[in-house]
């Protein structure tokens, strides 16, 4: 019988309180034993996951956002013990990348039914705290919108939250000149948006900034978006995203590329930073892959 530990984040956007017993009940016909948990503070997930590790669980399941999902995650990292999915916040972008379904009693049944995928992570260290990343980690406009979104918008009304932010926001960007060391080579660039990725898709599955980039092949990919006016910087993300889809690899008008291993990033002023989603102090920054250090369940 499978041993499982199960978090819930109360204050996750989609959590209601009859969710959690249709996510615990599709488990244990499939014959999970469950226990459950629920955080109360920040790091609650972490601890309780490195506590279930200790005691000898097979899996265990997240129902929460990306914030929960990270912390249970940075303490299964070098372990055989599988993270699983239940999609109960705001991006979910983890989830979705793995297509995981967005409905909870669905996607506890790909968990049970599912394969054990290992997959890459990114390492970022900033200010002398690291944090581990499944999705992306970054500077600049995308980090000043998650700031500025605040939690109560996020869980009446989705990512339509961050999207009104993003309007409300974008008449003040303005590039920063930055230096961006790739695998220890300097890459010059005025930018307005940084993104190092793990998984290809910022908006899953509707918005692919390229193909190629996969949790699996133990790189992360570099995207810096140039934006001096609105008009630029809805242009450069518009063109970030059609390039990916049509496969190109040469550098666009307001759009760089890179690839490797180990960044290091760099701004004349400060910009603020994230990593999948949560608001995380400044630049400078080092981000860096750790290739195969999650055992994840999916289809």
């Amino acid at each position: 019988m499978a041993r499982a530990l199960f978090i819930i984040n109360p204050l996750a956007a989609r959590t209601n309180e009859r969710t959690p017993g249709r996510v615990i009940r599709a488990l244990t016909l499939a014959g999970w034993q469950v226990d459950l948990v629920t955080t109360a503070k920040p790091d609650d997930a972490r601890s309780f996951t490195e506590d279930a590790v200790r005691g000898g669980v097979d899996t265990v399941v997240v129902f929460g956002g990306d914030g929960t999902t990270m912390q249970a995650a940075s303490a299964l990292i070098g372990t055989e013990v599988a993270l699983g999915l239940v999609p109960g916040g705001t991006g979910n972008l983890l989830a979705g990348n793995l297509r995981i379904p967005g409905n909870p009693v669905q996607a506890a049944r790909v968990l049970t039914a599912g394969r054990r995928r290992v997959i890459d992570m990114g390492r970022m260290e900033e200010g002398g705290r690291v944090h581990y990343f499944g999705v992306t980690c970054g500077a600049g406009a995308d980090a000043w919108v998650m700031g500025e979104t605040a939690a109560h918008h996020k869980r009446r009304w989705g990512i339509g939250a961050y999207l009104a932010t993003t309007a409300r926001l974008l008449p003040r960007l303005r590039n920063t000149h930055c230096t961006v060391w790739v695998d220890g080579e300097p890459l010059q660039t005025d930018a307005v948006l940084l993104l190092i990725l793990n998984c290809g898709e910022m908006i899953p599955p509707l918005v692919r900034v390229r193909p190629e980039i996969s949790p699996e092949d133990g790189l992360l990919d570099f995207v810096a978006v140039a934006a001096d006016s609105p008009w630029e910087g809805m242009r450069g993300l518009l063109r970030a995203v059609v390039d990916g889809y049509r496969k190109q690899v040469s550098g666009v008008p307001y759009v760089r590329y890179a690839r490797g291993k180990h960044f290091r990033v760099e701004s004349a002023e400060p910009m603020p930073a994230q990593f999948d989603g949560d608001p995380v102090g400044h630049t400078p920054f080092t981000a860096e892959v750790v290739p195969r250090a999650l055992t994840v369940l999916t289809k």
